[in-house]
């Protein structure tokens, strides 16, 4: 009996690894992306109750941790950029001037939460210059409006659909605009920042759609709008930052692919994994919210903040625009076959990279 109960269990572990390995979309094969610490963890302790069960002196037996063994190194390797022995991706710069640093706070705020005290407390903390929030609606709006006499700057989207953002910001903000690329019902947000230094950095604020069964029935909305954005960036000639919930994990083969075709660089590389999703459950927790930026910056810090009552976490990173100092760091990078890929979901979906807003200063 307990031959064929680890049988089934490592039938479980192949399927989870092998199918996404196809390309495609489908939100339960995408959704197998996100669970691969999960996923790995499953198989370590599926490894060692075969090595404790199982007759490995009979052939049959002997393939089934040959298998999990193969699992377990396959989802450490998606995994391992994202620990901190691996080299950082982004350089680390103590002591930042003022003028030359932008610190953002991200914080999807789950649009039923209802403790707005708790963002506006962290916000007056930690004193960021721009703020970033997803899932707000009328109400949040009319309670975070009292920043306003701080952040003066703002862009307001208030929806009652879970896809509001909004936008207080101490920096100008010139030509702002929200778009909707690809669902008349989620939009994006994007703008020129001026750094206290007079440094025009291009930002774009995200929160596509999940592929899952009650949002979209596969993963090309959220593809294609990720897509669009990193072809859109990736010949600006100077700074840019993309930043948001973006529905996906940093491991995930889309986010890698974004982060290739506009080679923005993910300063969580090296550093760890920043969970922010699920807040409430520590076994099942994933890096869904993100900042990306160009080689123009590096990385004063990066913080997951406390909960704010939704199942988020906060995010804090501090950024320093000092061009000469990021020259030589170095993310992934796209070949011919990452830009077909990219060609072909973005071709899914009726939006193309020059819908994207360009903002100008």
């Amino acid at each position: 009996m307990s031959e064929l109960v680890i049988a089934g269990f490592t039938a479980i572990i192949v399927l989870m690894t092998v199918a996404p390995l196809s390309r495609s979309s489908l939100w339960w094969i995408r959704g197998l992306d996100f669970p691969r610490l999960q996923i790995a963890a499953a198989g370590l302790l599926l490894l060692a109750a075969q090595l404790a069960f199982l007759d490995l002196s009979e052939f049959p037996e002997q393939l089934m941790p040959v298998a999990t063994a193969a699992c377990l190194l396959y989802q450490a390797w998606w995994i391992l950029p994202y620990l901190r022995p691996y080299p950082n991706e982004v350089r680390l710069t103590p002591a930042p001037a003022d003028n030359d640093r932008v610190r953002i706070l991200s914080s999807n705020v789950l649009m039923t939460n209802r403790n707005a005290d708790a963002l506006i407390a962290l916000v007056r903390q930690h004193q960021p210059d721009i703020l970033v929030t997803l899932e707000t609606d009328a109400w949040w709006q009319s309670r975070l409006d009292v920043l306003e006499s701080e952040y003066p700057h703002t862009i307001k989207c208030p929806l009652e659909n879970t896809y509001g953002m909004h936008v207080y910001s101490r920096l100008p903000l010139k030509d702002a605009e929200t778009q909707f690329l690809v669902q008349p019902d989620v939009p994006s947000m994007h703008a020129m920042a001026i750094l206290r230094s007079g440094q025009p950095v291009r930002m774009h604020f995200m929160h596509p759609a999940p592929p899952s069964p009650t949002e979209n029935d596969e993963s090309t909305e959220r593809d294609a709008e990720l897509l669009v954005v990193a072809k859109s960036v990736v010949k600006v000639p100077g700074p840019v930052i993309v930043a948001g919930d973006l529905n996906d994990v940093g491991w995930s083969a889309t986010t890698r692919l974004f982060r290739k075709i506009s080679g923005l660089l993910d300063p969580r590389v090296g550093r760890g994994m920043f969970n922010t999703f699920h807040a409430g459950h520590w076994f099942i927790r994933w890096p869904l919210d993100h900042l990306f930026h160009s080689r123009h910056f590096t990385l004063s810090f990066m913080r997951r903040l406390p909960n704010v009552g939704s199942d988020h976490f906060p995010v804090l990173v501090e950024l320093v625009h000092d061009a000469a100092a990021g020259a030589s760091q170095q993310g992934l990078t796209a070949d011919d076959e990452d830009k077909q890929a990219a060609n072909e979901k973005i071709e899914k979906e009726p939006v193309r990279p020059s819908d994207v807003h360009e903002p100008e200063a």
